[in-house]
């Protein structure tokens, strides 16, 4: 369960919306969004704590939010207040998406280079992050 719902009600799934939109963001960016790609999706809000049944709810709504959305920031701002743990998890996850076709392109690095400055994370952790998905 993420950390964030230490200080938020229960039923709140507000934040899952979010991450979830920031991978499937992540997903479109090289303009292919694929099944691989949806079911890493949900094994990570799934990990996170969400329940089963709420699983295909969230994707919806946030895939329909990111597609109505032009910037990142709406999606970090809140993620960004997670704890360390919880933000690795996402950049695992990340990470999973981006090589889910075993190859990274020039977009999706950018975009991970932008991630690792608005979500406070160390780039070496990240990099480290990166190389252990590669090896999977």
């Amino acid at each position: 369960m993420l950390s964030i719902f230490k200080n938020q009600k229960k039923n709140s799934n507000n934040i899952f919306i979010k991450i979830a939109s920031l991978l499937i963001h992540t997903a479109k960016i090289d303009e292919i969004y694929t099944d691989k790609e949806r079911e890493i999706i949900k094994k990570t809000i799934r990990n996170l704590g969400i329940q089963e049944n709420e699983i295909e709810k969230i994707l919806v709504e946030a895939e329909n939010i990111e597609s109505q959305s032009n910037q990142i920031i709406e999606f970090t701002k809140d993620i960004k207040k997670l704890n360390e743990d919880d933000k690795i998890k996402i950049v695992e996850s990340l990470w999973k998406i981006i090589y889910s076709d075993n190859k990274s392109d020039i977009y999706e690095s950018n975009l991970m280079r932008r991630l690792t400055g608005l979500l406070y994370l160390n780039s070496k952790v990240v990099g480290d992050i990166k190389e252990k998905i590669k090896k999977i």
